[in-house]
């Protein structure tokens, strides 16, 4: 009789793994608490992190968290 073992990767109980979600604009803006005006354009001055992928704007949660510690110390 054989086992079969699988690696599922990290196991979260109670959350998930939101570290390397992708958000848009408006997420990025909910999460941040700011106005999704002022996150696209400080992301258009380079002020904020962020990649253009077409028209739109994406940010990386654990980019924002690292930019976001940075700014406050």
């Amino acid at each position: 009789m054989s086992t079969i073992t699988q690696d599922y990767g990290k196991i979260y109980i109670g959350a998930e793994d939101t570290t390397n979600q992708v958000m848009t604009s408006v997420e990025a803006a909910e999460y941040l608490k700011m106005h999704v005006k002022t996150v696209c354009r400080l992301a258009k001055e380079g002020k904020i992190p962020a990649k253009k992928v077409g028209s739109e704007w994406r940010f990386l949660r654990r980019v924002l968290d690292g930019w976001l510690a940075e700014e406050l110390v």
